[in-house]
């Protein structure tokens, strides 16, 4: 390749041995999402820099992915709900196809959530107070920013945040925007993975068949 050197990194030379205990299927429970619950409690507990970060995956009806990372605000038995401008490229494949990857990529422990399913939007009296929880400068910044949206510079934005700021000052509400809210991730199948020594880690899956789960191990 053009421009690499003996001196550039190569990617094929970075190894790293992952040494944790073996996951057994009798130690997990047998809803996924109070299983999530112990293992993002654990996350959280080793101080990993927003052990709420996950990479979503969307698609448009012909197939095209596109992937970021967004923060998770919410999981309960019901799913694991984001917040987003819905006219944003995210929002918008979601509403032409529903169907949705999240990956919680817990590097520091060896470890990795993946949860396929389908997204919707979660009612505007939930969003409403979520929205009223933002810090302000987090509210005006809903409005400030038409997400994924060409802009024609920094100093737009700047000055479309800086006139917001002045309308509705430090302790006046801010009204929720029409086009921001939340989507929740209804599960369909979750793969709880473990690093190990030789690559030979635990991935356990849990699929959902009518209403229940059935727990499966993958070949790493």
């Amino acid at each position: 390749m053009a421009g690499v050197t003996d001196q550039d990194i190569d990617p094929a030379m970075m190894r790293k041995q992952y040494r944790s205990e073996i996951v057994h299927e009798e130690s997990l429970a047998e809803d996924p999402m109070e299983q999530f619950s112990r293992w993002f409690q654990q996350a959280a507990d080793s101080h990993l820099f927003e052990p709420n970060a996950m990479v979503v995956s969307t698609a448009t009806p012909d197939g095209r992915p596109s992937s970021r990372t967004v923060l998770l605000k919410q999981f309960d038995s019901r799913g694991f709900v984001f917040f987003t401008n819905y006219a944003s490229r995210k929002g918008r494949e979601l509403e032409q196809n529903p169907q949705v990857a999240l990956l919680f990529p817990w590097h520091p422990i060896a470890r990795q959530v993946i949860v396929t399913g389908t997204a919707a939007r979660i009612g505007r009296d939930e969003t409403a107070a979520y929205f009223r929880s933002r810090p302000h400068g987090s509210q005006l910044g809903a409005w400030a920013s038409e997400q994924s949206s060409v802009i024609g510079s920094r100093a737009e934005l700047d000055s479309r945040y800086a006139e917001l700021a002045e309308r509705y000052p430090e302790g006046e509400q801010v009204p929720v925007p029409p086009e921001w809210g939340g989507l929740r991730v209804v599960p369909q199948e979750i793969e709880f993975w473990q690093g190990h020594e030789n690559r030979l880690h635990d991935r356990l899956h849990y699929v959902l068949e009518g209403e229940k789960w059935r727990l499966e191990r993958l070949c790493p």
